[in-house]
């Protein structure tokens, strides 16, 4: 599992979007944007952070070190602002911690140096139907010249339907995705020499190994995967099987 740290303070609001991330500082002395399991989105949502994140990390892009931050509703006391108060009171347990970069700002112009990072945040962005990163939200930061790639809670939409039950996974393996907003188009005519390269590089054993990092405090029961080693094997089959087909990969003409 990513590594577990206690939040010792909570620092200030990330006032962006509507999940109301924030600051805290942990026991390990690091500083982290925490995302609150009791934000409206859900554990889901954290849940999709790690599987992300780390399928991001095994291609080779750069993102910020991920923990599950133990949260003790007592913060809460010491804050003035009703809405952070109601926050943590509701987040008590694993929040998720995503690594401070002090420094970073947006992206906001060409990908800085580096073969072949444009596709390859396309590719993975196509493979896990990230339906997030616009030039409206880019959700890439660059630090010390380098992109980072950050929030990616708006992938894998399909586990938002299993309240009912696990789906097909074959419905998603068929899903087409569309380039047409995403920050980085421009970079989407090196997509095959991308995927030739990345799609040796995610297997079952990849899958595993990032399902693994994944709390059992976040995979909670559904229809069909009643144990948090249930819903493991659940997102792996849906991994494996869009891994098992291109209809998702957009087909973009060199301009």
């Amino acid at each position: 599992m990513i590594p577990t740290v206690a939040v010792t303070r909570y620092v200030t609001p990330l006032r962006e979007g509507g999940s109301l991330p924030g600051i805290v500082e942990g026991d390990d002395l690091g500083t982290y944007v925490c995302k609150f399991r009791g934000a409206g989105q859900g554990l889901r949502v954290l849940v999709a952070e790690v599987i992300v994140g780390e399928l991001a990390r095994r291609i080779g892009l750069r993102t910020p070190r991920l923990v599950a931050l133990e949260l003790d509703p007592e913060i809460a006391r010491y804050e003035a602002d009703e809405e952070v108060q109601d926050l943590l009171n509701a987040s008590a347990g694993l929040n998720l911690g995503i690594d401070f970069l002090p420094g970073a700002f947006g992206y906001d112009a060409e990908v800085p140096a580096g073969d072949g990072v444009g596709a390859k945040i396309l590719w993975l962005d196509a493979f896990t139907a990230n339906v997030d990163r616009s030039w409206r939200n880019p959700n890439l930061l660059v630090w010390h010249g380098d992109l980072w790639v950050i929030d990616h809670g708006a992938c894998l939409y399909f586990h938002h339907a299993w309240a009912g039950g696990v789906t097909d996974p074959g419905r998603f393996a068929e899903q087409r995705w569309s380039p047409d907003d995403h920050v980085l188009l421009a970079h989407a005519p090196d997509l095959p020499a991308v995927d030739a390269e990345l799609g040796d590089l995610l297997t079952a054993e990849v899958f595993a190994e990032v399902l693994a990092e994944v709390p059992d405090e976040w995979l909670g029961p559904v229809p069909g995967a009643d144990s948090p080693d249930a819903l493991r094997a659940a997102y792996a089959a849906f991994l494996t099987a869009r891994l098992g087909t291109r209809q998702w990969l957009p087909v973009v003409a060199r301009r």
